[in-house]
Protein backbone atom coordinates (compact mmCIF):
# COMPACT_ATOMS: atom_id res chain seq x y z
CA UNK A 1 0.00 0.00 0.00
CA UNK A 2 1.12 3.41 -0.85
CA UNK A 3 2.52 5.85 2.08
CA UNK A 4 2.55 9.31 1.69
CA UNK A 5 4.76 11.53 3.82
CA UNK A 6 5.53 15.37 4.08
CA UNK A 7 9.28 16.50 2.84
CA UNK A 8 9.94 19.98 4.00
CA UNK A 9 12.62 22.04 2.62
CA UNK A 10 14.91 24.40 4.69
CA UNK A 11 17.36 26.59 3.96
CA UNK A 12 20.26 25.42 6.40
CA UNK A 13 17.87 25.27 9.30
CA UNK A 14 16.88 21.83 8.94
CA UNK A 15 18.85 20.09 11.60
CA UNK A 16 17.70 22.86 13.55
CA UNK A 17 13.99 22.43 12.83
CA UNK A 18 13.84 18.92 12.71
CA UNK A 19 15.67 18.49 16.53
CA UNK A 20 13.13 21.39 17.69
CA UNK A 21 9.90 19.27 16.06
CA UNK A 22 11.09 15.83 17.46
CA UNK A 23 11.64 17.74 20.97
CA UNK A 24 8.29 19.57 20.53
CA UNK A 25 6.90 16.34 19.14
CA UNK A 26 7.60 13.78 21.39
CA UNK A 27 8.99 11.94 17.91
CA UNK A 28 12.51 10.53 17.54
CA UNK A 29 14.56 11.96 14.85
CA UNK A 30 16.13 9.21 13.13
CA UNK A 31 18.31 10.14 10.71
CA UNK A 32 19.76 13.71 9.90
CA UNK A 33 22.39 13.41 7.18
CA UNK A 34 24.74 15.81 5.65
CA UNK A 35 25.56 16.70 1.93
CA UNK A 36 29.12 16.29 3.64
CA UNK A 37 28.21 12.30 4.12
CA UNK A 38 27.11 11.44 0.68
CA UNK A 39 29.75 9.13 -1.29
CA UNK A 40 32.97 10.24 -2.32
CA UNK A 41 31.67 9.87 -6.11
CA UNK A 42 28.98 12.66 -5.26
CA UNK A 43 30.99 15.44 -4.30
CA UNK A 44 29.38 18.62 -2.62
CA UNK A 45 30.83 22.12 -2.37
CA UNK A 46 32.23 22.77 1.34
CA UNK A 47 30.00 25.25 1.93
CA UNK A 48 26.99 22.98 2.11
CA UNK A 49 28.72 20.30 4.17
CA UNK A 50 27.02 20.88 7.10
CA UNK A 51 23.76 21.19 5.22
CA UNK A 52 21.04 18.82 5.80
CA UNK A 53 20.74 16.38 2.30
CA UNK A 54 17.76 14.35 4.27
CA UNK A 55 16.22 14.10 7.70
CA UNK A 56 13.72 11.37 8.67
CA UNK A 57 11.65 12.22 11.99
CA UNK A 58 9.58 8.82 12.95
CA UNK A 59 6.53 9.44 15.53
CA UNK A 60 4.10 6.83 16.11
CA UNK A 61 1.67 7.70 14.38
CA UNK A 62 3.70 10.01 11.67
CA UNK A 63 6.69 10.26 9.51
CA UNK A 64 7.84 13.64 8.62
CA UNK A 65 11.09 14.13 6.61
CA UNK A 66 12.80 17.49 5.35
CA UNK A 67 16.02 18.66 3.81
CA UNK A 68 18.23 21.90 3.20
CA UNK A 69 17.61 23.23 -0.67
CA UNK A 70 20.69 21.19 -2.23
CA UNK A 71 23.87 23.21 -3.24
CA UNK A 72 22.57 25.12 -7.00
CA UNK A 73 19.35 25.33 -6.58
CA UNK A 74 17.39 28.63 -5.57
CA UNK A 75 15.20 28.49 -2.15
CA UNK A 76 12.03 29.87 -2.15
CA UNK A 77 11.13 28.99 0.95
CA UNK A 78 7.76 27.01 1.75
CA UNK A 79 4.71 28.37 0.22
CA UNK A 80 0.86 26.91 -0.48
CA UNK A 81 1.41 24.03 2.09
CA UNK A 82 0.04 23.48 5.75
CA UNK A 83 0.71 20.82 8.22
CA UNK A 84 -2.45 19.25 10.23
CA UNK A 85 -2.00 18.22 13.43
CA UNK A 86 -4.80 16.79 15.86
CA UNK A 87 -4.61 16.03 19.24
CA UNK A 88 -7.25 14.27 21.51
CA UNK A 89 -6.31 16.34 24.32
CA UNK A 90 -6.91 19.92 24.12
CA UNK A 91 -4.32 21.51 26.39
CA UNK A 92 -1.76 18.83 23.93
CA UNK A 93 -2.82 20.73 21.27
CA UNK A 94 -2.31 24.36 23.26
CA UNK A 95 1.27 23.13 24.33
CA UNK A 96 2.27 22.60 20.94
CA UNK A 97 0.52 25.61 19.08
CA UNK A 98 2.39 27.72 21.69
CA UNK A 99 5.47 26.26 20.94
CA UNK A 100 4.99 26.70 17.02
CA UNK A 101 4.09 30.20 18.25
CA UNK A 102 7.07 31.12 20.24
CA UNK A 103 9.18 32.90 17.63
CA UNK A 104 6.62 32.34 14.64
CA UNK A 105 3.72 33.96 13.91
CA UNK A 106 0.06 33.28 14.41
CA UNK A 107 -2.50 33.48 11.50
CA UNK A 108 -5.42 32.67 13.42
CA UNK A 109 -5.32 32.34 17.33
CA UNK A 110 -7.11 28.71 19.02
CA UNK A 111 -10.39 28.81 19.17
CA UNK A 112 -13.44 26.79 19.61
CA UNK A 113 -14.83 25.57 16.06
CA UNK A 114 -17.49 23.07 14.65
CA UNK A 115 -15.29 20.57 13.65
CA UNK A 116 -13.31 20.74 16.62
CA UNK A 117 -12.57 21.69 20.44
CA UNK A 118 -10.30 23.86 19.14
CA UNK A 119 -7.89 24.96 16.11
CA UNK A 120 -5.39 27.54 15.26
CA UNK A 121 -2.99 28.16 12.58
CA UNK A 122 0.81 29.36 13.00
CA UNK A 123 3.64 29.61 11.00
CA UNK A 124 6.85 28.52 13.39
CA UNK A 125 10.09 30.35 13.34
CA UNK A 126 11.56 27.97 10.65
CA UNK A 127 8.69 29.03 8.08
CA UNK A 128 6.49 25.64 8.37
CA UNK A 129 2.69 26.35 8.79
CA UNK A 130 0.53 24.20 10.81
CA UNK A 131 -3.00 23.90 11.43
CA UNK A 132 -3.69 22.46 15.05
CA UNK A 133 -6.72 20.87 16.17
CA UNK A 134 -7.67 19.95 19.69
CA UNK A 135 -10.30 17.45 20.33
CA UNK A 136 -12.00 16.54 17.43
CA UNK A 137 -15.98 16.59 17.51
CA UNK A 138 -17.46 13.96 15.40
CA UNK A 139 -19.05 14.78 12.62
Amino acid sequence: MPQLNAYLSFDGTCAEAMRFYAQVLGAKLDALITFGQAPGDQPCPTAHGDRIMHANLVHKDFTLMAGDAPPGMPFDGMRGVMLALTFDDVAEAQRVFAAFADGGSVQMPMAPTFWAEIFGMVTDRFGTAWGVNGGPKPM
